[in-house]
């Protein structure tokens, strides 16, 4: 019974599992679809190809059975990949390129304006 109970998983960490799973999920889409636009442009091509020949088969279903197969690869693949990130155990808070992601900026340089030149480093009159 000891053992049985050691190896549940706490309500917590089945939140959090799910947050990371929703969080990733979330990244991989919007970096999917930014990043990756110029594959899914080249991914759009072909497939609209694809239809093309297949109209001669399927009349009247060929642009919904490829439409329907290249969006449901790349869905699959995003939640694989999301579900593969949170069963290793990567949160997104510790990934370093996702601070954008919590809100945690990490500005390059400070903000210098024109006016600075003529009105810093000068004691006030």
């Amino acid at each position: 019974m000891t053992v049985a109970q050691a190896q549940e998983l706490p309500k917590n960490q089945a939140v959090k599992m799910v947050r990371s799973f929703l969080i990733w999920t979330f990244t991989l889409t919007v970096c999917w679809l930014v990043v990756g636009f110029p594959l899914v442009f080249l991914i759009l091509t072909v497939g609209s190809l694809f239809a093309i020949s297949l109209q001669a088969i399927l009349p009247t279903s060929a642009v919904l059975v490829v439409a329907g197969a290249i969006l449901s690869v790349n869905v699959l693949v995003i939640l694989f990949g999301a579900a593969l990130l949170t069963l290793k155990g990567i949160h997104p808070h510790e990934v370093q390129w996702l601070r954008w992601l919590n809100g945690q900026a990490n500005p390059s340089h400070g903000a210098v304006f024109a006016s600075c030149p003529l009105t810093c480093d000068r004691p006030p009159v």
